[in-house]
């Protein structure tokens, strides 16, 4: 899994397009949340270019590996991500949120390929991640199982109790990423009901617990390939990252959690990321 400088500007390339779209995406619906589904977006794309073993051509295939956006209002980062996999055509990205489109405001796995698990009700996703992981070894599977949560959903108290469920069941083929802006829809995840130290919860609950720059792909693919090879528990890989990555007017701006940006401000944005 280690990986090279020239996989390296590859993804790198990949989240810049990826940046892109979501941009595109929610100031043609005039609506999403482009704050955290920026922040999200170089995990994901470690994943499903660098890590996941998936096929874009066969989306149900039973031994690919599964992820888990618990965090759905971050949809674009996922769409997009999924579109460049080539699991349906980048043209359809504009389609977000639209009458009978395939890509709705929250992920739904019965009409968009490549997606593993509706999501949207927050705090929901560990728990299907579990399920997913225990019917890997019920079944003598070796898929692993992926799930990302956003640090103010640690606020919803059915995490926590499927956090102590992975550790019971020592489900060492799950991944959690909690991805770590500090921001919430209502502000500062410390002022509004601080989950911290995120750490040190997690490790109370008998988790391995990684701490990465969630914007570092050598990192990321480190605290990965860790977590592999960590056996016996569950692994959550906490992320360090900023709401809004790579547009500078919407860095740690929590107003751009839920609103999207006009054409103007688009054009802005898409001009920071560059081509």
């Amino acid at each position: 899994m280690a990986i090279t400088r020239e996989k390296v500007e590859e993804l790198t390339a990949v989240a810049r397009k990826v940046r892109r779209h979501i941009i595109d995406m929610t100031a043609e619906a005039g609506s999403g949340h482009p704050g955290g589904s920026l922040s999200c977006t170089d995990i994901l794309v470690a994943l499903y270019f660098h890590v996941m073993k998936v096929d874009p051509k066969d989306p149900d295939w039973p031994e690919r590996d599964r992820l888990v956006l618990s965090k759905g209002h971050a949809a674009p980062a996922l769409y997009a991500v999924l579109a460049e996999k080539g699991y349906f055509p980048v043209e359809e990205l504009l389609t977000l949120r639209k009458i009978d489109s395939r890509l709705q405001g929250h992920p739904d796995m019965k009409k968009t390929p490549g997606v593993d698990m509706t999501t949207g009700s927050l705090g929901q996703g560990l728990s299907a991640a579990n399920g997913m992981a225990i019917a890997a070894k019920l079944d003598g599977k070796d898929y692993r199982v992926y799930a990302v949560l956003g640090d103010g959903e640690l606020q919803e108290g059915q995490v926590w109790e499927a956090a102590m469920a992975a550790s019971h069941y020592k489900l060492d083929n799950l991944t959690a990423f909690v991805d770590h802006n500090g921001l919430q829809i209502d502000g500062p995840i410390a002022e509004v009901m601080s989950p911290e130290i995120i750490q040190d919860k997690f490790r109370a609950f008998g988790w391995n617990v990684i701490d990465v720059d969630g914007h570092d792909f050598e990192d990321i693919i480190r605290g990965i390939e860790e977590a592999v090879n960590t056996k016996g528990r569950p692994t959550v890989i906490v992320a360090k990252t900023v709401k809004g990555k790579g547009v500078p007017f919407m860095e740690n701006q929590v107003d751009w959690h839920g609103k999207a940006p006009s054409r103007q401000q688009a054009e802005e944005a898409l001009k920071a990321l560059g081509e």
